[in-house]
């Protein structure tokens, strides 16, 4: 076993796959332990102005937090009713367009209705003088044979 300074080689037995070693470490010195000791932290003792204080500062941060939701709750409320009045106007131009699309086909359709009576009542006057004048002309043959 060999010792050199703070670390001490202790030699294992021999094995066939290579040798084994122990390494042992000396115990370090106090003012090293000392330096490496994690000393709890002490806890300053809060004054009941500090801890009023944190209380106050807890309070306006709820308040500041409470605010902003508010305000983002109506920002949404906000938009939502903007929506709605878009879908409204949309959907009243939507019956606007088309109710006025509807009266020009009436109209049109209307139209196209008097435009066929009128054909219909002249083709039926030209029938009514041609079924006079062949009823004249029979008449006129008639009346000559006589």
């Amino acid at each position: 076993m060999e010792a050199s300074g703070d670390i001490q080689v202790k030699e294992l037995n021999k094995r066939a796959s290579g040798q084994a070693f122990e390494l042992i470490l000396s115990p370090s010195a106090s003012n090293a332990k000392a330096e490496f000791l994690l000393s709890p932290l002490k806890k300053k003792e809060t004054s009941l102005d500090e801890i009023k204080k944190k209380l106050e500062a807890a309070e306006e941060r709820r308040k500041s937090h409470g605010a902003e939701t508010l305000k983002h709750l109506a920002e949404q409320r906000e938009r939502e009713k903007e929506v709605v009045q878009k879908a409204m106007e949309e959907r009243c131009n939507f019956i606007k367009v088309t109710k006025e699309k509807l009266d020009q086909k009436m109209v049109a359709n209307k139209e196209n209705r008097t435009a066929q009576m009128a054909a219909l009542t002249e083709k039926f006057k030209e029938k009514d003088k041609k079924l006079e004048e062949v009823k004249k002309n029979k008449e006129v043959m008639k009346e000559s044979k006589n």
